[in-house]
């Protein structure tokens, strides 16, 4: 590996640690850009040209994977220009876009009782499993938790009392007060009191817990949950596979639907449902507007009732 990239990349991700980012992926495409400056025999500082021949290398890879190699090198190369002014860093989108948003796969209320129902009937009978699931995914469709959240929830996270989820840990390293509905909290009680009945001495502070006491895992998840999708016959029906995260997708489409309905000022609620879900940009909950077909419409009514009306009498 040449000594002088190995270095400098090494340098970087630790600054950016010291920060709060994991750098997971990160870390493991620019340590693989540094051997790579090492195979071909790079001197000196980084260029466009090494950053972009580095970032075309998966020849059958998919436009944005490459793009966003591309975006690594980018911030990584601004790092190190500020203490090596002959750094090249490579222009904004010479690769493309290296960032797009799925169309969100926006569930049906018996949707959502088919899963749960499904995840119901998951073995072992009589084991935990079923009932781990069923309340892991009803949580997620009335909540709008990012799956990861809701799998690292400890007991102590759950204030069944105070009827409050407190989300630590989260996407951008913020924590969070989640209020529940009165029916989550019964159910979360329901689950609590099995699992506990169910393993008296569990191995793990999780709230969610495998037949062996253990903390619910991310990929034990996602098969389950694909297992559950082939089973209802998801896997050709729809456009795009609806996808665990769609849940929380869902929950925030429909919040917006139901406020649109009530005749309420979507600007002065929008804010409140984006720190329910934890997004650190407002914009990123505008952002479903545009996403669902629905949301969009009724957007547009409401434009046009303020246009008919006048922006003092109708806000949007």
């Amino acid at each position: 590996m040449n000594a002088a990239v190995r270095s400098a990349v090494e340098e970087y991700l630790f600054a950016r640690r010291q920060l709060g980012y994991d750098m997971l992926v990160e870390g493991a495409e620019l340590r693989r850009f540094a051997r790579y400056a090492e195979g071909v025999g790079h001197e000196g500082p980084i260029t466009t040209a090494l950053a972009v021949r580095w970032a075309l290398l998966p020849i059958h890879a998919d436009p944005l994977y490459r793009a966003r190699r591309l975006d690594m090198v980018r911030r990584f190369a601004r790092y190190r220009a500020s203490f090596d002014p002959e750094t090249e860093v490579p222009p904004i989108g010479i690769l493309g876009p290296s960032y797009r948003r799925p169309t969100p796969y926006i569930y049906s209320p018996q949707e959502i009782r088919a899963l749960l129902d499904e995840a119901g009937r998951l073995g072992p009978r009589g084991g935990l499993r079923p009932h781990t699931y069923t309340t892991l995914f009803g949580l997620l469709a009335c909540s709008g938790l990012r799956v990861s959240e809701a799998l690292r929830l400890r007991r102590s996270d759950v204030d069944l009392g105070a009827e409050m989820l407190t989300v630590t840990r989260t996407k951008f390293h913020k924590s969070r007060l989640v209020p529940l509905h009165p029916s989550a909290v019964g159910a979360l009680a329901a689950y609590a009191s099995h699992r506990d009945n169910y393993l008296p001495i569990p191995a793990a502070p999780g709230f969610f817990l495998t037949e062996r006491g253990t903390g619910l895992k991310y990929h034990k998840t996602y098969m389950t949950f694909r297992q559950l999708r082939r089973t209802l016959g998801w896997t050709s029906a729809a456009a795009r596979l609806p996808r665990i995260h769609d849940l929380r997708h869902t929950f925030a489409v429909r919040t917006l639907q139901r406020w649109y309905e009530e005749g309420q000022r979507i600007g002065n609620r929008i804010a409140a449902l984006s720190t329910y879900l934890g997004h650190v940009k407002v914009t990123d909950t505008y952002w479903y507007l545009s996403a669902a077909p629905d949301l969009l419409a009724a957007a547009g009514a409401r434009f046009e009732a303020c246009a008919d009306l006048g922006f003092e009498e109708v806000r949007p």
